[in-house]
């Protein structure tokens, strides 16, 4: 792996920590809660990082994993924890998906960052561009659970 991608590695594991550090600061009560002015929760947000990574890497590769579905109809856009059941994953199982998604994520695309797909959303046609993406978009929701953790 050249070091350009070690790099998008460490900083995607790095990133995912700074989520989790804020996230142990919160208990499974707090991570329910929709505050005055917000559509979600902490625990939505964490469901929606989760599967953002994944559905991104769907698009680039065309390869479909029935275990999402699920995961979509909780957390996928325009959702909210009004679409949670009783299988929704807790606070908890979350936190350990969030956890493991890095290196399981390097595991299997770590030797197929730079081939080139059909290109998806704003001309990304790569994996690593995909990841980059993926990113930004943590950060966002970081900023978000930031936000409803203020709120509590």
């Amino acid at each position: 792996m050249n070091h350009r991608h070690q790099i998008l590695f460490q900083q995607l594991e790095r990133y995912r920590n700074e989520v989790l550090q804020v996230l142990d600061f919160v208990t499974k009560e707090h991570a329910e809660v929709v505050p005055k002015g917000f559509h979600n929760n902490i625990r939505w947000n964490m469901g929606h990082l989760y599967l953002d990574q994944y559905l991104w890497l769907e698009a680039i590769t065309n390869e479909k994993s029935k275990d999402l579905i699920p995961f979509q109809t909780w957390f996928g856009f325009g959702t909210s924890p009004a679409n949670f059941t009783e299988e929704t994953p807790s606070f908890e199982d979350l936190k350990e998906l969030l956890k493991s998604q890095p290196s399981k994520i390097k595991a299997k695309y770590g030797d197929k960052l730079e081939i080139e797909f059909p290109a998806i959303d704003m001309g990304m046609n790569t994996i690593e561009q995909v990841l980059i993406r993926t990113i930004f978009h943590e950060g966002m929701h970081l900023q978000a659970i930031l936000d409803i953790k203020k709120c509590l």
